[in-house]
């Protein structure tokens, strides 16, 4: 086979789907916290969620001139509930047993403690190839 061939999509991987508790309220009959299940999204789905939580903004000091600012907390929202597979985020009777309406309400909801929010985001930006600031840090240092 020639290397051209090997980057046919037949040869790419396909990612597997990645299980994860994301908080200890929600238990299974023998107390255990409830596995969700999450997939990888694509890097353009990506795009389009990053893109959702863009807005220009004005350059302070520079009439006419603007800037893009990312809102971090609505695109990391966004991340992890276009990253949720199970338990399904859009499903109503879900929504409505919260009282909320949307996946995105749903979540906050669901996950309602801020610590367990925190790891889950450190979680699915992992699971989506995004490294932690940590690591970041630690890379910088070697």
């Amino acid at each position: 086979m020639s290397n051209f061939k090997m980057f046919m999509k037949e040869n790419k991987k396909k990612k597997q789907n990645e299980k994860y508790a994301p908080t200890v309220s929600l238990v299974d009959e023998n107390g255990e916290p409830l596995e969700w299940e999450f997939k990888h999204i694509s890097s353009k789905e990506n795009e389009e969620l990053r893109e959702e939580c863009t807005t220009e903004v004005p350059v302070t000091g520079k009439f006419g001139m603007y800037r893009n600012k990312t809102n971090g907390a609505a695109y990391v929202r966004k991340l992890i509930t276009a990253s949720v597979v199970y338990p399904e985020l859009d499903n109503s009777e879900l929504q409505e047993s919260y009282g909320v309406m949307g996946a995105e309400d749903l979540l906050m909801e669901m996950v309602d403690d801020p610590g367990e929010y925190a790891e889950l985001a450190e979680f699915v930006q992992k699971m989506q190839g995004f490294k932690t600031l940590q690591e970041e840090v630690d890379e910088a240092k070697n």
